[in-house]
């Protein structure tokens, strides 16, 4: 789908390349952050939760969709981009997927909702730069990532009431 304010060159045809090189970074990404998520250990099942937290199944069911359209966006971004802007973006689209997957490592490995809350609100920063660079190359692909960014600022509520309900964090005796 082409928005009709998109300038195309008719002699331009697709570059493959930055949809597949998008591609295997989100993949990459979605696999290094989902190796620290582990939602049944004691210590996440122990922390104090807000009724309105979605379930585990429905962050899987979420994510899915997004990280597809981050890697559609991504490519036809970058696919887009003038060769000058094509180097920040990729940039800005590394860091930001950096920052995703750290978000996984900070709370669920280093257990602290704190370091969580952090590093989900510097990837709300991250997002606007991107979504904001991205939408410069490409209108359609700006907009698919704004349910990404959407979804990144529910979670950053939801880390900073899980950060307020637990400020200490969660100690577990030891058997």
């Amino acid at each position: 789908m082409r928005l009709i304010s998109e300038r195309t060159d008719p002699g331009s045809r697709v570059r493959w390349k930055y949809y597949v090189a998008a591609g295997t970074a989100v993949a990459a990404t979605a696999v290094a952050g989902s190796i620290a998520v582990d939602p049944t250990t004691s210590w996440y099942r122990a922390l104090s939760k807000p009724r309105w937290q979605p379930p585990p199944w429905a962050f899987g069911a979420v994510w899915t969709p997004l990280y597809a359209s981050i890697a559609w966006a991504g490519g036809r971004a970058l696919d887009r981009a003038s060769p000058p802007d094509r180097k920040p973006l990729a940039i800005g689209l590394a860091v930001n997927l950096t920052l995703n997957a750290a978000w996984n490592w900070l709370f669920f490995r280093a257990r602290s909702p704190r370091a969580g809350l952090l590093g989900t609100l510097a990837l709300d920063l991250s997002n606007t730069h991107l979504l904001v660079r991205t939408a410069l190359s490409s209108r359609s692909a700006g907009a698919a990532l704004v349910p990404y960014a959407a979804w990144c600022a529910f979670a950053t509520v939801l880390n900073a009431d899980l950060a307020r309900r637990n400020p200490r964090g969660v100690r577990l005796r030891s058997a």
